[in-house]
């Protein structure tokens, strides 16, 4: 009687203790036969507490083990612990490759030793991670060489910097048209800068740079290049003593640049700012530029462009253009640029073609409330531009200008012409129009002029100087 009850008790437990398990769901672990494996190290048994792990059991999966979760991958940073003592999935889990910190990569940040590597590391781990991805960029400085973050990538990568990137300071050939730092074919890709600096260190290249002379300096790296981007973030980074041009936007769709940042002295030659082509609805929203050549320049393909709240000087002014240099260019189509700050620089806004062109086309073109500080030129049409003298003189530009607008643009013009259209005798331009502008002159020349060729603007509004009193002239 006494052993039927023993019997009747343990086998009240045992019913107890089964249906816990189930009531938590967590599915009985079958270890050998006829027997009940231990609580797994971390998991939550009857009674709240935390389970031991068994005598002699790894508390860590073997590498490569069937069925356990990778290790972390190059550069990883390992998760925290989660709140209540249950262990946060460790990286790679459901994909993701986590945080990677180019330091626990083998970086150093000393701004001497080569990081090449190490950026190299983290960007292949992250690119082939199907989940999202951040890579950190700790302080400090970081040597690089040139270096391609190549796409696509199976998820979104995200770089999050803290620390600057430096290049060499040596002067050396490179591929036509390259770059130091380059992003390419990218989706849903975010560079959080956070005020870093992209240092070119360009001070030797400007001396042996003879773009001034000839215009050809496509043997020198730009600094940065966005290629192939879509719907993706570009956000508080300054690229400094660019070798070339500072920022290159080329090939992209829905890509927006905020906080940027753009800082050469004017003797940096060929050192555009921000250069934007072939690339449909970019968004540079809020940039310092002080460069040796255009502020932004904007080349053929681009559509649907916003720049907006810009800051330019010294420098060479926002452009559209050059156009029509070489054969097959694209339409430049729906560009505005409004709410921007010129100073002390050798343009205002201005678009400019090349004569003896091929056939192209830009149209619905806003400027729209700017402020001059001391501009020479400060709104310029100039479809003979030739700085190189290599140009077909005496042939018109073929590129058609149409649908274009200069809107509530003030301040002092450093030149006594202060506005300047001149359109092509082969192509005229159609529907320009001038509004509410007010620029002066207080030099000794006298007052400020307008001055047009080629074209009849359509005006409205206040109009200082009065526009088209005098012929234009090619030429600054």
């Amino acid at each position: 009687m006494v052993g039927l009850r023993r019997a009747k008790t343990v086998l009240l437990v045992l019913v107890v203790v089964i249906s816990n398990t189930i009531a938590d769901g967590a599915p009985l672990d079958r270890g050998p036969k006829g027997s009940v494996a231990a609580a797994p190290l971390g998991a939550t048994v009857p009674g709240g507490g935390n389970a031991a792990a068994p005598v002699g059991a790894a508390t860590t999966a073997p590498a490569g083990a069937k069925g356990s979760p990778a290790a972390a991958p190059v550069g990883a940073t390992a998760p925290a612990a989660a709140a209540g003592g249950l262990a946060a999935a460790p990286a790679g889990a459901a994909g993701a490759a986590g945080s990677l910190d180019v330091k626990a990569a083998g970086a150093k940040g000393d701004g001497t030793t080569d990081d090449t590597a190490a950026f190299t590391a983290v960007w292949k781990t992250a690119c082939e991670a199907p989940g999202p991805s951040t890579i950190t960029v700790p302080k400090g400085d970081y040597l690089v060489n040139n270096i391609e973050f190549l796409g696509p990538c199976k998820g979104p990568v995200t770089f999050e910097m803290s620390g600057n990137m430096k290049a060499p300071a040596t002067v050396a050939a490179v591929k036509p048209n390259s770059g130091w730092v380059d992003f390419t074919n990218l989706a849903d890709f975010t560079l959080n800068g956070n005020g870093a600096i992209f240092d070119g260190q360009g001070s030797l290249a400007w001396k042996a740079n003879d773009c001034a002379k000839t215009g050809k300096c496509n043997s020198l790296p730009i600094n940065i290049r966005f290629t192939g981007l879509t719907n993706s973030k570009i956000i508080g980074i300054t690229s400094t003593n660019s070798k070339l041009f500072h920022m290159n936007v080329l090939n992209c769709k829905n890509v927006t640049l905020e906080n940027i940042g753009i800082d050469a002295p004017p003797e940096s030659l060929n050192t555009d700012g921000i250069h934007i082509g072939r690339s449909v609805g970019v968004n540079l929203i809020g940039a310092k530029v002080k460069t040796g050549d255009d502020c932004v320049s904007i080349g053929d393909g681009t559509e649907n462009l916003i720049v907006e709240n810009v800051e330019c000087g010294p420098g060479h002014g926002i452009a559209v253009g050059s156009l029509g240099r070489y054969p097959n260019e694209q339409p430049v189509r729906g560009v505005t640029v409004r709410k921007c700050l010129i100073k002390n620089t050798s343009n205002g806004v201005r678009i400019k073609t090349w004569p003896g062109s091929p056939p192209g086309i830009a149209s619905n073109i806003i400027f729209e409330d700017i402020t001059m500080d001391n501009v020479s030129t400060p709104i310029l049409i100039d479809q003979e531009y030739c700085p190189y003298a290599d140009c077909k003189a005496g042939v018109p530009s073929k590129v058609k200008l149409s649908d274009v607008t200069f809107k509530n643009i003030k301040g002092t013009s450093a030149t006594k012409t202060a506005v300047k259209l001149i359109c092509s005798v082969g192509t005229p331009c159609t529907n320009v129009a001038l509004a509410n502008i007010n620029l002066v002159h207080n030099g000794p020349e006298g007052p400020a002029v307008g001055a047009c060729a080629n074209m009849k603007p359509v005006l409205t509004g206040q109009m200082i100087p009065p526009a088209c009193t005098e012929i234009a002239k090619p030429g600054p």
